[in-house]
């Protein structure tokens, strides 16, 4: 597949930072854009247990990579291409 995005880390001119996240796609409805769902456990001081936690990151989906609802995928760190959005999927991982 061809893929004429600028904004591609692949095929495109994006420099990439270090930070690396994986999650679940939970919406793919905006136009190159996904929300990745992201769960972890954050303990808590008081009572020295574990409280499950969730954060939602919204994150470029290249038109080569092409993430759907429910795919497992990995997010790198970019500069801001957006108002909100200064992630980029760079693969899907296989469950």
């Amino acid at each position: 597949m061809e893929c004429n995005d600028i904004h591609c880390p692949v095929h495109g001119k994006l420099k990439t930072r270090w930070s690396v996240l994986e999650g679940v796609v939970k919406s793919d409805k905006m136009d190159k854009t996904v929300i990745v769902q992201r769960d972890y456990y954050v303990k808590e001081k008081k009572y020295g247990r574990y409280r499950r936690a969730r954060s939602r990151v919204p994150a470029h989906n290249p038109p080569c990579i092409n993430a759907k609802v429910g795919d497992m995928v990995r997010i790198k760190e970019c500069r801001k291409l957006s108002k909100t959005v200064s992630w980029v999927v760079i693969g899907k991982m296989n469950i």
